[in-house]
């Protein structure tokens, strides 16, 4: 058994974790009834994962701020510019998608209890409230927007403290790191509790009648992650941006895609951008920033949406008026939740535009719930793998103006 474990901790995580998805397919399939033992698994990896995320940004941001030298550049600017033309293009793919290949919904009920956002305003002043929310408020409840507030004021105040306290952020820095990077061992377990439970509880029938409407969402983001964010990475870096690209897909995307949490996936980005050899200083604010803002796949998933709603019900959109939906798409999408499910509750905001009642929007939201399992897990690993797509892309960028060498954008994927 000893040495088992040995050569199962010598393996390397991605080939775990698929054994974990192997695994669960086949005790989905072969023993469903054994649900309260297996699912626990994948609960419990969420769980922890969400548990030590908010203290790991906390205390990351906090650290790299109180550390940071004067003079010292960070590429947050960059990073910033990518997460908006991200999101933003992903919209447009989207409207250009929904033109070509209209698709129409049967509506149900089954979402009327949900609570949406009434506008823009509302989900700039949400926005807004959580910069000051009250700091254990933010931690308790994983506000990562009020938690990376604190601790950049935090950071800020500690530049002036002694070294032995910089010292001492730095301690409790690398001893949470080391707690993440237990959870994290405990990937494969987690997924297979996770995929076993997807197959369980929702099963591939229910999905079959919306397919077209799977295939509109899944195509576009793998369009964008394989054609529009390569683009954007090579604009930046200048060099093949395939092997990064497909790195962050693999040691990010697929843990996002069974967590479906952009917040559970923060200390999995850390670990990734600290392999990468990346500047902390940068990625301990852009990876929480990222989960937050950085919504590509939510922006697909709102304006497609959106746009099959306006088709059901007959209403004649042109071009120019479904751009202005990308917009809509791109500033709610930077409002979502971190959480599975969370650029769902946003599609009313978008159907508005249009003049879409609110009960009829929030069938649609039903329609989500309904295909959730492929089109929130998709959406969840294209948001939070960019975000170290990007954050990479923005240091590379920077040594290629410096004209150094930079590990940030492998040579082999």
């Amino acid at each position: 058994m000893k040495n088992l474990l040995i050569k199962w901790n010598q393996m390397s995580l991605v080939k775990r974790i698929v054994i974990g998805i192997i695994v669960g397919v086949i005790l989905a399939l072969t023993l469903p009834n054994a649900a309260s033992g297996v699912t626990i698994l994948g609960s419990l990896f969420v769980g922890a994962l969400k548990a030590v995320a908010p203290i790991l940004v906390l205390f990351l941001v906090m650290h790299a701020i109180a550390g940071h030298k004067s003079g010292k550049k960070t590429n947050m600017k960059s990073v910033l510019v990518l997460y908006g033309l991200g999101t933003f293009l992903a919209g447009v793919v989207a409207v250009l998608a929904s033109f070509m290949f209209p698709v129409t919904l049967t509506l149900k009920t089954g979402a009327e209890d949900l609570a949406p956002p009434e506008g823009i305003v509302e989900v700039v002043q949400t926005l807004l409230f959580n910069l000051v929310a009250n700091p254990v408020d933010a931690l308790v409840n994983a506000n990562y927007i009020g938690i990376l507030m604190w601790a950049v004021v935090l950071g800020i105040a500690l530049k002036s403290a002694n070294q032995n306290t910089k010292d001492m952020l730095g301690s409790f820095s690398d001893a949470i790191t080391k707690v993440v990077q237990w959870v994290i061992n405990l990937a494969p377990l987690g997924i297979m509790g996770l995929i076993f439970d997807s197959i369980v509880t929702t099963g591939l029938s229910a999905l079959l009648e919306y397919g077209r409407l799977i295939l509109i969402l899944v195509g576009c983001m793998l369009f964008i992650a394989f054609v529009v964010h390569p683009l954007l990475v090579f604009m930046y870096t200048r060099k093949n941006p395939y092997p990064l690209v497909l790195l962050v897909l693999r040691e990010s995307g697929i843990t996002a895609f069974f967590t479906r949490s952009s917040a559970a996936n923060i200390p999995v980005n850390m670990k990734l951008c600290e392999k990468l050899g990346l500047d902390e200083d940068t990625y301990a604010v852009s990876i929480p920033l990222g989960a937050t803002i950085n919504m590509a796949g939510a922006a697909v998933t709102i304006a497609v949406l959106t746009l099959a709603t306006v088709k059901t019900l007959g209403i004649e959109v042109d071009f120019i008026t479904a751009v202005m939906l990308t917009v809509v798409a791109a500033i709610s999408a930077a409002g979502a939740s971190g959480v599975a499910g969370g650029s769902l509750l946003l599609i009313p905001l978008a159907c508005s535009l249009f003049g879409v009642p609110n009960d009829v929007a929030m069938q649609v939201v039903g329609v989500g719930f309904i295909i959730g399992v492929i089109q929130d897990s998709c959406e969840t690993a294209l948001n939070s793998s960019s975000d170290v797509l990007f954050t990479a892309a923005a240091e590379e960028a920077k040594e290629r103006r410096l004209g150094k060498h930079s590990k940030a954008v492998p040579v082999n994927s």
